[in-house]
């Protein structure tokens, strides 16, 4: 049993409880129960438990999966070192520096056309209409997914997320939408194995380090890693980021007039939003953290929104602030599994705030309440944000 007072409702695996507002319930946690059990997993509120965690792999393993309710599955992100460090090393040739820096112009062209599409019309909902497109554009771009068939990858990946809100109806939809998006990967991969071009599935077939190469299931695998990992979390920071902007309409006409701040106001949004919401280890061996005696075998979901507002290590942690600095945010993890498209996308939120802020400078939010939540207990974020702003005209492709 555990050493802490506990709470009926907090049940860190339920998506329900994901999809209000958990921050009450995590900021109870980090005063009275900073590792707690709640009958499933130990979950870990603090700031520097939670790099303590993340930096000791020998004692809390990836590899008996990242979901503390579901099964390994064989991605990197579902192993340890070394047969992590290997496989990192050869899906990271599609994201150095130099490809993620030369893709500014293709990030910007599919920001214009997003905002062509609604912005004569002075309303739409930010969620569905803006913010979901764009990591979508950029991440079939990547996996060789014709421009006609976008939509059907969205579809694919909301039904896979789906299946983590706990939903046992969203389990054959997300089986379908399994099986739906390896046969297109496949044709993919059959067609970059021989006629390769500049598009990250042929890095993945064509890679090599040190003798070692990707075979076929390990393309599909790190390619739905990268579905799921790179879709819904650039969505909900650039709806989150942008909803907290519009909220507090200070910072918002701030960023009008001085886009410096775009840096600093783009790692509070990733801060704030969190949109991974926590990441399962299993510990090796019975371990002591902050006062808790862990087991060999349990469950240790680091609970990253909760460390993105610990009050010993952020001033006012509650209040979104663009200004902020230092901003030591772990929005993408700690340690040997820091999340591989960070880079991508930060470029993302640059130039799509960029672009709305150049484009929409009127832009405002319909409703006087916060948007509800996906009830899902792994990502999560807004599912609908109306918003309004004086029409414009189309700018029209220019590449």
């Amino acid at each position: 049993m555990p050493d802490h007072p506990t709470r009926d409702d907090i049940d860190l695996i339920s998506g329900e409880f994901w999809g209000r507002n958990p921050h009450e319930a995590f900021a109870w946690m980090r005063a009275n129960a900073p590792v707690y059990w709640d009958g499933h997993a130990w979950g870990v509120t603090r700031y520097d438990d939670l790099k303590a965690v993340s930096k000791d792999p020998a004692t809390f393993s990836n590899a008996q999966g990242i979901r503390a309710d579901a099964d390994p599955m064989q991605m990197m992100i579902d192993m340890d070192d070394p047969e992590h460090f290997r496989r990192r090393k050869l899906v990271n040739r599609g994201y150095t520096p130099r490809r993620v820096r030369e893709r500014e112009a293709e990030v910007r062209q599919a920001c214009t056309d997003i905002i062509d599409a609604v912005c004569e019309r002075g309303e739409c909902d930010f969620v569905t209409d803006i913010a979901a497109w764009l990591p979508l554009i950029m991440i079939g771009n990547d996996l060789g997914v014709l421009p006609e068939d976008r939509s059907q990858l969205l579809e694919w990946s909301d039904a896979m997320l789906s299946a983590l809100t706990g939903d046992p109806d969203a389990l054959e939809p997300a089986t379908l939408a399994f099986i739906g998006y390896t046969e297109y990967a496949t044709a993919v991969i059959a067609d970059r194995t021989e006629n390769p071009k500049d598009d990250l599935m042929s890095v993945l077939c064509h890679a090599e380090v040190d003798g070692d190469r990707l075979d076929h299931q390990a393309i599909i695998d790190e390619s739905l890693l990268i579905l799921i990992g790179g879709d819904e979390t650039t969505r909900h920071v650039i709806s989150g980021g942008a909803y907290q902007l519009l909220a507090n309409r200070d910072q918002w006409d701030q960023l009008r007039a001085d886009r410096s701040l775009l840096t600093s106001g783009i790692e509070e949004m990733l801060r704030w939003v969190s949109p991974i919401k926590n990441m399962n280890r299993t510990a090796t061996a019975d371990v002591v953290l902050n006062g808790q005696q862990i087991r060999e075998g349990d469950n240790v979901l680091l609970l990253y929104p909760s460390a993105n507002r610990d009050e010993d290590v952020f001033d006012d942690p509650f209040r979104f602030d663009i200004g902020r600095t230092p901003n030591d945010h772990v929005a993408f993890g700690f340690g040997t599994h820091f999340c591989l498209g960070n880079s991508l996308a930060r470029l993302e939120l640059r130039v799509m705030f960029e672009e709305l802020l150049d484009r929409l400078p009127d832009l405002e939010l319909v409703g006087g309440e916060e948007p509800g939540y996906r009830a899902a207990n792994f990502v999560s974020g807004y599912e609908h944000m109306p918003v309004r702003f004086t029409p414009t005209a189309r700018v029209g492709r220019t590449a």
